[in-house]
């Protein structure tokens, strides 16, 4: 971290960050700029730190429900992607979600392949394929295979995590302050779901992480932090 600011250079740096965006940091350190400003510079490094994690869980996660689901679906049909299974496997929505990344695709000039629709793919989308909705018809007879390390099988014990990490994620690519969510326990949801996938990516991810030392390094404040919500059978944002 930086050396302190001065009272005068907080003052100027509040008035080009915004005092709304400062807000939450303020109310934290009891309305001390200088430790506000402290505390959105660790926040942005912290910020930092998760998405490095999160973005190889997101690339590991999206691979291996695309490989299972490839897998099932050449089984049940010799020609197409499982995403146009004329069974219908995907909800209105996320069929147009897969809409809208085709359609991003060929703005940019590229050819649809595969890969590119699964890169495409907000981790979003394939946080909802875990979701009660599809229990049934993708969880029990597809995606918990994607899941070696995860006994016993439970969607709900993968969904929770991942929903929560989701929601960081937001928050992070949104700028928003996460210095008053449970990082501790977000973090271990992060090596935990990666285990389920793969040993060796929870032990490659655990050994290049700068999040646990960033945590160590946190400014003190008295925060607040709030219950995340339980699953809920309507689609989060």
């Amino acid at each position: 971290m930086s050396n302190p600011l001065s009272p005068s250079q907080a003052s100027r740096l509040r008035r080009g960050l915004s005092p709304e965006r400062l807000g939450p940091y303020e109310r934290a350190c009891g309305d001390d700029i200088v430790s506000a400003i402290a505390l959105y510079e660790w926040n942005g490094a912290v910020s930092a730190g998760f998405h490095e994690d999160l973005g190889v869980l997101e690339v590991v996660l999206r691979n291996a429900l695309h490989d299972q689901l490839t897998a099932w679906h050449l089984h049940r049909h010799s020609a197409s992607e499982w995403w146009d299974d004329p069974a219908g496997i995907l909800e209105a929505r996320g069929h147009q979600d897969v809409v809208d990344a085709g359609f991003r695709i060929r703005r940019d000039g590229r050819i649809i392949t595969p890969g590119r629709v699964v890169a495409e793919l907000t981790f979003g989308f394939w946080r909802y394929l875990l979701s009660r909705r599809y229990e049934t018809s993708l969880w029990t007879p597809v995606l918990r295979h994607a899941f070696p390390g995860l006994r016993p099988a439970r969607r709900a014990t993968v969904y929770d995590p991942v929903n929560r990490l989701v929601r960081l994620r937001n928050r992070i690519a949104h700028h928003e302050p996460i210095h008053n969510r449970p990082l501790e326990r977000m973090h271990a949801d992060l090596l935990r779901v990666a285990g389920y996938l793969d040993s060796d990516v929870r032990a490659w991810i655990q050994e290049r992480s700068r999040v646990p030392r960033l945590l160590l390094s946190r400014p003190v404040t008295e925060v607040p932090v709030p219950r995340e919500p339980a699953e809920s059978s309507a689609r989060p944002r």
